[in-house]
């Protein structure tokens, strides 16, 4: 079967496209995932042994970097978090003139937010992915997942998730820490 000469061109030019959407496929995310904030992650990041592209993707997927970002439920800021878990963080930081305001200065929601994703992951022996659990769907809840045989065969690691939003949550934070990753770091 012989092809039309339009039909011809037109595959043509998808082939044409398809190699010049994958010669540029990092500009093409770098709009999707910036690095916005950069010297904050990297700072915080650092001090408190995280790895910059976990801090990024939380940021991606809590507020699309929108440091006045509100959620339903009241958590403030790039990492959104909540004004009761700042006033705790706060107090373990040391930091004497916190007030809930502060959850809009990116470089204090950074800060705070970097410093709980380390408390986590050092609470849950170091497993990320648990930790992103705890981060959206609360340590106690995590607990109680962890120990009950549905959820979790050995205590530590995390089989299922029962609740959708958290599960939805750690796919997303994952997925973006993974693309982050891959166009910022070559991994």
């Amino acid at each position: 079967m012989r092809l039309s000469r339009g039909v011809r061109r037109a595959i043509s030019l998808l082939v044409l496209f398809c190699i010049v959407a994958f010669m540029q496929r990092d500009r093409i995310l770098e709009q999707f995932y910036p690095l916005e904030y950069e010297d904050s992650v990297l700072e915080y990041s650092e001090e408190y042994g995280l790895e910059s592209s976990l801090v990024f993707g939380i940021i991606k997927v809590e507020s699309k970097f929108k440091s006045d970002a509100v959620s339903r439920k009241g958590a403030i800021g790039l990492m959104q978090i909540m004004p009761e878990t700042g006033w705790w963080i706060a107090e373990k930081m040391g930091l004497e003139d916190f007030r809930e305001e502060d959850l809009y200065d990116h470089e204090i929601n950074i800060k705070m937010g970097s410093w709980y994703m380390k408390n986590l992951v050092d609470e849950f022996g170091g497993n990320v992915e648990t930790a992103v659990a705890a981060y959206n769907g609360g340590r106690g809840n995590v607990k109680k997942w962890l120990s009950d045989g549905r959820y979790s065969q050995d205590g530590e690691n995390l089989s299922e998730i029962p609740f959708k939003e958290t599960s939805d949550y750690v796919e997303r934070v994952m997925k973006a820490q993974s693309v982050y990753r891959d166009i910022y770091e070559g991994e």
